[in-house]
């Protein structure tokens, strides 16, 4: 008895993607917590907002936290099944006329690129943003489903000089 079992393309992507972030994480904090560089002084680096995706029936649901970030400072694009997020959060302290203690907000560019599923309407993509959430709602194309292609039998005619005629393939015959 064999015993297949479910694979889910994205779900792996996700667990890459995941321990990526781990990594990255890790590797900052081992360089300098919260972009301290060791000297004290605050370091602008690249941050990744965090990203939940959710599948309904119609659609595929990507939410941002995006604390902080104007709407113009957004921008949203898909090519080629990419959906990418990227912009800028900017340092909301003027360190001339503030003396700032302890810096542990990410500020600066971020890019998150999500791969699509195929069956996707591109054109029908819709952000909306409220309270520092982005959400972008991806609707599905309709279902396909698997067409089933019909093998067509060939016969094989023997020629007149052939001792031994070839054999005929047929459908469902057998000999």
């Amino acid at each position: 008895m064999t015993v297949v079992a479910g694979w889910d393309l994205f779900e792996d992507l996700r667990d890459v993607q995941d321990e990526m972030l781990r990594l990255h994480r890790l590797q900052a904090h081992r360089f300098g917590q919260f972009g301290q560089q060791y000297d004290g002084g605050p370091t602008k680096a690249a941050w990744a907002p965090t990203v939940d995706i959710s599948e309904r029936k119609d659609a595929y649901l990507v939410t941002v936290e995006l604390p902080g970030v104007m709407i113009n400072d957004l921008e949203i694009t898909i090519q080629d099944g990419l959906l990418t997020i990227q912009g800028e959060r900017f340092n909301a302290h003027d360190s001339s006329v503030e003396k700032v203690h302890r810096v542990e907000r990410r500020y600066g560019t971020f890019r998150r690129s999500i791969t699509l599923p195929s069956h996707v309407m591109a054109d029908g993509i819709e952000a909306t943003a409220q309270d520092g959430v982005l959400q972008i709602l991806v609707p599905k194309a309709a279902e396909v489903h698997a067409k089933r292609i019909q093998v067509q039998a060939i016969q094989v005619q023997a020629s007149q000089n052939d001792a031994d005629p070839a054999p005929a393939i047929a459908g469902n015959s057998r000999s």
